[in-house]
């Protein structure tokens, strides 16, 4: 069995009257559309068999911005198969700006969600092949949204799971469900964008031997393993380095599962023809406030004039992150301070390099 399929994330549709202008913000949503123009373009070249968008397809839940790239998807000559993220369900019911919850499904029927009373999926896509489409955003009593996955929809995933017998399972969530970062899941920075459930979906896709989820919130290029399980997260098409993928999975003739991951960047749209300087350096100009917070918080828990101090010499350090593969070294900070920066690099926990998050090959049944 072989396969191709593409996964472009975090695209935050923003049509130019819709577009929040804010001073402080990460994402280069005026690129939106133009960057997502060009990745199409490429991908409509390929003989690809599917399309993946793992979440926040839109700038913050727009009904145009929905409308336009539900229409968009369906021009294409491959389907494609999308699943909610933060910021395309913020609110529980409808108001001025943004769509209601249960009305994400309805506008994606024809994207995964053959039935829209549901928040989630499992469907065949290809003989041999099931995709698993979670919805990661659930609302307490008190409207504020989480990442979690919630006890019915987890219940139904069970049930699913049981009942697939030799196929392959393709997961497709929002949050990250394996740690990226180090100690995500219980940093005050980080823990927001990982499942607070991800243990025990971990837990469950391994009892019931399914390799591969494909995440994004992150806005990171990233491959993370841990019980049986590779969280594949892609970086943000607003966001530097302005990623997508393009997969390859085979199954050869002794059994043995590959998947072969290539990765590419959108280089130039026509308002910022050098994306990659431009889009490096607006990170870079919002990120002190950014890395003042991670030096004072736990478990660094500097002193915020040393944190200051520190700072300007941390300007790269996202964009580093982002890009997948980096190499984090700071011989002049001090011993505790540069170990823990270190750890953010691509490194294993034998302590060596492994450039693994952009473009790899992966043996999925040789644990």
């Amino acid at each position: 069995m072989k396969f191709r399929f593409a996964i472009v994330s975090d695209l935050h549709i923003a049509l130019p009257h819709t577009i929040w202008d804010h001073p402080d913000r990460f994402h280069l949503v005026e690129v939106s559309i133009p960057a997502l123009e060009i990745v199409l373009a490429h991908l409509t070249q390929l003989d690809l068999d599917f399309l993946l968008l793992p979440g926040d397809l839109t700038q913050h839940g727009e009904p145009e911005n929905h409308a336009w790239l539900t229409k968009r998807l369906l021009e294409l000559p491959f389907p494609s198969y999308v699943v909610p993220g933060n910021h395309d369900v913020p609110v529980l019911l409808a108001n001025h700006q943004s769509i209601g919850f249960v009305e994400f499904p309805y506008y994606y029927h024809k994207f995964g969600y053959d039935h829209p009373e549901h928040c989630y999926y499992n469907r065949q896509i290809l003989p041999g092949v099931r995709l698993i489409g979670l919805n990661s955003n659930t609302f307490d009593s008190d409207g504020k949204q989480i990442g979690l996955l919630d006890p019915k929809q987890f219940q139904w995933l069970e049930s699913e799971l049981a009942k697939i017998k030799d196929e392959l399972v393709l997961v497709m969530i929002h949050h990250n469900v394996v740690e990226h970062l180090p100690n995500q899941a219980s940093h005050p920075m980080a823990n927001r964008y990982m499942l607070e459930n991800a243990r025990e979906l971990v837990n469950l896709l391994g009892k019931h031997g399914v390799k591969l989820v494909f995440t994004g919130h992150l806005h990171v290029q990233d491959i993370a393993h841990a019980h049986g399980v590779y969280d594949i997260t892609t970086g943000s098409l607003v966001s530097y380095p302005h990623p997508y993928r393009i997969l390859e999975y085979e199954r050869d003739h002794v059994g043995r599962e590959w998947l072969q991951i290539f990765s590419h960047r959108v280089q130039s749209v026509p308002q910022f023809p050098d994306l990659q300087q431009s889009s490096r350096q607006w990170m870079g100009d919002r990120s002190f406030p950014f890395v003042i917070k991670l030096l004072t918080l736990p478990p660094l828990n500097l002193p915020l004039n040393q944190a200051q101090k520190l700072a300007p010499e941390l300007r790269e350090f996202w964009a580093t992150i982002a890009d997948g593969d980096g190499i984090l070294e700071y011989p002049t900070f001090p011993p505790e301070v540069r170990s823990y920066i270190e750890k953010y690099g691509a490194i294993s926990h034998t302590g060596d390099p492994t450039y693994i998050d952009n473009n790899s090959r992966l043996l999925l049944n040789d644990w």
